[in-house]
């Protein structure tokens, strides 16, 4: 069977990639907050909160330990369920409402005091900027989107694409293609975050985030 030039078959779901790519370990990210979210949340009352793209539920944990209720989303059933045990953990098993979504098909309903996605990038097909646009709908009037997303390849991605391209923060405003008038532009910018390796040694990673709060 053919693969593309990342090893993937053409008929690989979503759910099976990504089931796949977590069951390759017992965890695969820290289990920690993403530092843009600690940083950026940090003082805004808690309410209801939508995490798109989960993942194993490091913000999503944060959240609910700060207040907040939360709603988690990812295609992957196998990084929803070691979310909620990690979660259960924590004593904050009840306030995670843990949802399989592939994002290119269905989202969660309802409107969120803060909808955070972070690093809502795919080896596979991804109708990124639709999904932003559908993530920015759902917050409700006061409320916070937090978009983060890389801006280059790390220095120690191995084989980086280099046709790939990293929207910058201009980009993904352009994409959001809010109504005027509706929303105050908080935070547009690229910036570095100290990070380990994964050979465990200090790095930099590039990064953007957009910030916004409708009213």
């Amino acid at each position: 069977m053919a693969t593309d030039s990342h090893g993937i078959s053409p008929d690989t779901t979503p759910e099976e990639f990504w089931d796949n790519f977590y069951s390759a370990g017992d965890r695969v990210w820290s289990g920690r907050p993403n530092a843009v979210l600690v940083r950026e949340v940090t003082g805004l009352t808690p309410g209801r909160a939508l995490d798109v793209g989960c993942g194993e539920g490091g913000d999503a944990i944060w959240l609910a330990r700060e207040g907040w209720r939360v709603t988690a989303v990812d295609v992957s059933r196998v990084a929803l369920d070691r979310g909620a045990e990690h979660a259960a953990s924590e004593g904050v098993g009840d306030r995670i409402d843990w949802q399989r979504h592939d994002l290119s098909v269905s989202f969660p309903d309802g409107t969120y005091d803060l909808v955070s996605t972070h690093f809502l990038h795919s080896w596979l097909e991804l109708p990124r900027e639709r999904i932003l646009r559908t993530a920015a709908g759902a917050v409700a009037p006061g409320g916070v989107l937090l978009i983060t997303g890389h801006a280059a390849f790390p220095a120690w991605a191995p084989d980086p694409d280099p046709e790939f391209h990293f929207p910058t923060p201009e980009e993904v405003l352009a994409g959001l293609d809010l109504a005027d008038g509706q929303w105050d532009v908080l935070i547009s910018d690229v910036h570095e975050e100290k990070v380990t390796d994964p050979g465990g040694e200090p790095a930099t990673r590039t990064d953007n985030t957009v910030k916004l709060r409708r009213h």
